[in-house]
């Protein structure tokens, strides 16, 4: 990429173009595999998230903490599949875990010994289960979540927040007069972050009418927005001002401390929901919470079933029983010091080059507000980060940043979400500091 002189629109489009020209050039076999995949799923994609412009890259191989496509280029991960990939790849406990798995059979159609165990070190861990039950994915934990709170309560409101995200079908990503995949909920639809509104929201419902209130202590997909103490805090006193249960959207942050991200900020909700990184890596959910509400799953004594073929599969028992094990407090808080290590000195980055502003809390920005906000910002607790633009050219810069960075060798997501695994070294984070920090200089007269 050449560099800029004027900050003109037109000249950071061409820069974005000729981004994806080499882009192009580069991953011809990328390319193909696309354009083949478009012949039988619509544009060639099974999974929104990872589309990418000109076209996604194809995946070969992984190991440790780097990623190599069918092309042959290789890159360090920094997106950690979304969380999921916390281990790396081909980690040699995980993959010993499933060949264990693979040896002793699968699809028993029964209990395993592997299920008390997960189940055991899930509860340990967690305070905020007693009792839990296991599902396939994040987006299936939360819908059984919401599912019991409207079982318990016998109410139907459910509030969620504006940006969030809890699966395909739970999503706070709401737009006027566009179609939604959302479930036939009553959901509510408050501003993350803001203590006083959602308390006016919450008091204007009809009285007896919440069954719910589903949050993540900080927003994953929503670009890494933390909780404050403060609105989490108000979030339990209006849920049991209201009988409603609190949810507790953990897929994504119960990796950022060792019992929770909820716990370490002092909250302790209803039920709590978990993702695949419990799981190993594998296809996997789960949602617990109070000995009272689950008990309602007991096949002896209780009134709810939940059925589902895979939510005890040997390959996700073994995963999830050697990924637990491997990931001690020690190791996990190593993990998100390096986390948070990253972002002060990209913030170190930003600020020596006088990219500084106020920062937003809340993924929705006042567009009264942009002249105070920094065009380039970066957002997240510990091993959780994101890479944000404001202002009109604020999607070319973030195109312009992802290929960069690729450039770099780094692989992250085009929104600038990243996710640490435990096969980074801070060697690696040095690398993408030196990135980021050469980005700024290329394009320091659209960032101020």
């Amino acid at each position: 990429m050449g560099s800029i002189a004027e900050p003109d629109q037109s000249s950071l489009q061409a820069a974005l173009s000729q981004a994806h020209e080499l882009y192009t050039q580069r991953h011809s076999a990328s390319r193909k595999n696309y354009e083949e995949a478009c012949n039988y799923m619509p544009g060639g994609n099974t999974r929104t998230v990872l589309f990418a412009n000109p076209f996604p890259l194809t995946i070969d191989s992984g190991d440790a903490c780097n990623l190599t496509t069918i092309d042959g280029t290789r890159y360090v991960d920094f997106l950690g599949e979304y969380t999921a990939a916390i281990y790396g790849h081909n980690h040699p406990e995980i993959k010993a875990a499933l060949q264990r798995a693979i040896e002793g059979g699968w699809n028993y159609g029964g209990h395993n010994k592997l299920e008390p165990q997960l189940a055991g070190l899930v509860c340990e861990r967690f305070p905020a289960i007693d009792l839990v039950r296991f599902v396939n994915s994040g987006t299936e934990a939360n819908m059984m979540a919401i599912a019991t709170a409207l079982a318990v309560t016998g109410k139907k409101k459910v509030l969620v927040f504006n940006k969030g995200y809890h699966g395909s079908t739970i999503s706070g990503r709401v737009q006027s007069g566009k179609p939604t995949i959302n479930l036939p909920h009553d959901f509510v639809l408050g501003t993350y972050n803001d203590v006083q509104g959602t308390q006016a929201l919450l008091h204007s419902l009809p009285k007896d009418s919440l069954a719910a209130i589903l949050v993540e202590p900080m927003m994953g997909s929503g670009g890494c927005f933390a909780g404050t103490a403060e609105f989490l805090a108000t979030l339990r006193s209006l849920a049991d001002e209201s009988k409603a249960l609190l949810i507790f959207d953990e897929v994504m942050t119960s990796r950022l401390d060792y019992h929770g991200l909820g716990h370490k900020m002092g909250v302790t909700p209803d039920l709590m929901t978990l993702g695949k990184w419990i799981g190993g890596g594998m296809s996997f959910g789960a949602f617990g919470g109070k000995r009272e509400i689950m008990q309602l799953y007991d096949p002896r004594t209780g009134s709810l079933e939940h059925p589902g073929t895979f939510n005890n599969n040997v390959f996700t028992m073994s995963a999830g029983v050697a990924g637990c094990t491997l990931l001690t407090p020690d190791r996990l808080q190593a993990l998100n010091a390096l986390g948070d290590s990253l972002r002060q000195q990209v913030e170190a980055v930003l600020s020596k080059r006088g990219i500084e502003g106020t920062l937003p809390i809340t993924p929705v920005i006042d567009e009264t507000k942009l002249p105070e906000l920094p065009k380039m910002f970066m957002k997240g607790v510990g091993s959780l980060n994101a890479i944000h633009f404001a202002g009109p050219d604020k999607d070319v810069l973030q195109g312009l940043y992802f290929h960069h960075m690729l450039e770099s060798g780094i692989y992250m997501a085009q929104r600038g979400f990243t996710a640490l695994n435990i096969m980074l070294t801070e060697e690696h984070v040095a690398q993408f500091v030196q990135a980021t920090e050469a980005f700024c200089d290329e394009f320091a007269s659209f960032l101020r």
